[in-house]
């Protein structure tokens, strides 16, 4: 079963979150696969993570570009794993596939946006019915990430 961890966005938004939070796991040797909602916000993030800092950029792909399985960090929107990632993010209300090929899953989600919350609480239910571990941690006024569950 994967560890799957709820992240609610209270202070920042999911482009000033998710970019440290893919650095954290590739430094880990994790490959990682990203699960937006919609094309449109595939292709956003996908310009956002080249230009997200001056000093730095996240070497990654989206699932229609060549060789998706060299990539450590594959952006897509749908449910399968052709770079064998060890993590996956949900965001902007993807639909989880299967997670147990995972060893952790991250759910991120806006604190703001009522449907997202709504969301992300069925989520919880059903990670849990699966008999995933499942956590939840909030942002702090200083955008850390504080366990709550």
């Amino acid at each position: 079963m994967a560890e799957v961890l709820f992240y609610h966005l209270t202070e920042s938004t999911l482009e000033e979150a998710l970019p440290g939070l893919l650095e954290r796991s590739v430094d880990r040797g994790w490959r990682v696969v990203v699960q937006t909602g919609s094309e449109e916000r595939r292709d956003a993030l996908d310009q956002h993570l080249w230009t997200f800092r001056d000093d730095a950029f996240l070497a990654h792909a989206t699932d229609h570009e060549a060789h998706p399985a060299e990539q450590p960090i594959l952006l897509t929107t749908g449910g399968a794993n052709p770079n064998g990632a060890q993590i996956r993010f949900l965001v902007d209300g993807a639909l989880p596939p299967d997670l147990s090929g995972y060893d952790r899953a991250v759910f991120l989600f806006d604190g703001h946006d009522a449907g997202q919350v709504e969301a992300a609480r069925m989520h919880w239910k059903d990670m849990k019915a699966a008999e995933h571990t499942v956590t939840y941690w909030q942002q702090t006024a200083d955008r850390r990430w504080e366990r709550k569950a």
